[in-house]
């Protein structure tokens, strides 16, 4: 069978994802932001790999092991 309603319902969902209107709340947002932003002591980055991360015991990262699984 083809993939044709799962990619109707897609197309549906972008559709309504970048024409509707959004109501944010701005104020929740900003509050949240700084939440976040206390809890990592300011520090933003906090949650990105860091470059000088030890590689996992298999020397491989989490990409390639990701990758490796797809082929």
């Amino acid at each position: 069978m083809g993939r044709g309603r799962a990619k109707a319902k897609q197309t549906k969902v972008a559709r309504e994802l970048k024409y509707r209107t959004h109501d944010t709340d701005l104020d929740a947002l900003q509050r949240e932001l700084s939440s976040r932003q206390d809890g990592a002591n300011g520090d933003i980055r906090a949650e990105q790999d860091d470059p000088d991360e030890e590689p996992d015991e298999d020397g491989a990262d989490e990409d390639q092991q990701r990758i490796a699984r797809h082929r």
